[in-house]
């Protein structure tokens, strides 16, 4: 799945997300809005993770919600 498709539907991904990554605030995803480069930040700032890293883990979500469907 593209992330046009993510973000155009993101109160319906908004729960899977936050089910990957629990540390995130319901606040935090509704501010994202799906929005891949906001929600990378936000991933790197609340797990430490590098942005090749973050970048790594969105692409592995939104094919994990291509099979999902």
């Amino acid at each position: 799945m593209n992330w046009d498709q993510i973000e155009g539907n993101w109160k319906q991904f908004a729960g899977k997300a936050k089910e990957k990554w629990g540390k995130l605030t319901d606040d935090e995803l509704a501010k994202t809005a799906g929005k891949q480069e906001q929600l990378s930040g936000i991933l790197q700032k609340k797990y430490g993770y590098a942005k090749d890293q973050a970048e790594k883990e969105l692409k592995e979500f939104s094919h994990t919600l291509k099979a999902g469907r």
